[in-house]
């Protein structure tokens, strides 16, 4: 076909555009990735309703209430096909991706309200299956360690005091926690095929996972030459 890519289905995908997080107060979420971590809004929109959009984002989940013969609404199923409930979306651009928030809320509820339709998860381990995490990358020359101090103050400056880094000692509580010395604040993997990998998890303003890494060394030229055998196999 002429102007289309053909071929296996990997062959006809560009990459990944986005990765989507539904929170719970739009506005602090939309303030953490843009004045905290320096996203760029790219646009947003919100009040969808109707048939379609619930059909197109719910379909599923719609069939799975019926097979258990329970209320959609105790699955935290909303209801945009009556319209009780509406969705609201901002999409925030970082140099290589796109981050896409939700907020699903009740229709009289404001798009800038603190609550959502949904009660939130809980349980935020990344050992759940289907629990993701959103990992940013930083730069060569960034103090790993200085950073993680800085986002957490910054955070907590701003009154988001869920953005909480691990530490790479054992505490026990979250005062040990802050009281551990800065160089706790990232993992440093010196050997083997991650050499020159550092991360820490961290949580967002949401609870959400997220993760930041810095690839230097041997493991940023595995990913680099990984990237570059990538593009000239898929040309």
């Amino acid at each position: 076909m002429s102007g289309e890519r053909s071929g296996t289905i990997g062959a006809r995908l560009q990459g990944v555009q986005h990765f989507g997080l539904t929170v719970r107060e739009m506005e602090r979420a939309f303030a953490f990735y843009t004045e905290v971590l320096g996203g760029t809004e790219v646009m947003r929109d919100g009040d969808f309703h109707g048939e379609r959009i619930h059909n197109t984002l719910l379909a599923d989940q719609d069939i799975e209430a019926r097979v258990r013969g329970v209320n959609p609404g105790s699955m935290g199923i909303p209801d945009l096909r009556g319209g009780a409930q509406r969705l609201d979306v901002r999409f925030i651009q970082f140099d290589n991706v796109v981050i896409e928030l939700l907020r699903y809320r009740d229709a009289e509820d404001s798009p800038s309200g603190q609550s959502s339709f949904a009660e939130p998860l809980d349980h935020m381990s990344p050992a759940f299956p289907r629990m993701m995490h959103i990992c940013f990358h930083l730069g060569d020359d960034v103090d790993f360690n200085q950073f993680i101090a800085d986002l957490e103050a910054e955070s907590e400056r701003r009154g988001m005091t869920q953005v909480r880094a691990n530490r790479i000692v054992t505490v026990h509580t979250e005062q040990a926690r802050r009281d551990a010395p800065v160089e706790a604040n990232s993992n440093a993997i010196t050997e083997g095929p991650s050499n020159g990998w550092t991360l820490i998890y961290c949580k967002g303003p949401e609870g959400e996972q997220l993760e930041f890494v810095q690839a230097i060394g041997p493991v940023k030229r595995t990913f680099e030459d990984a990237l570059a055998a990538r593009r000239a196999g898929i040309r």
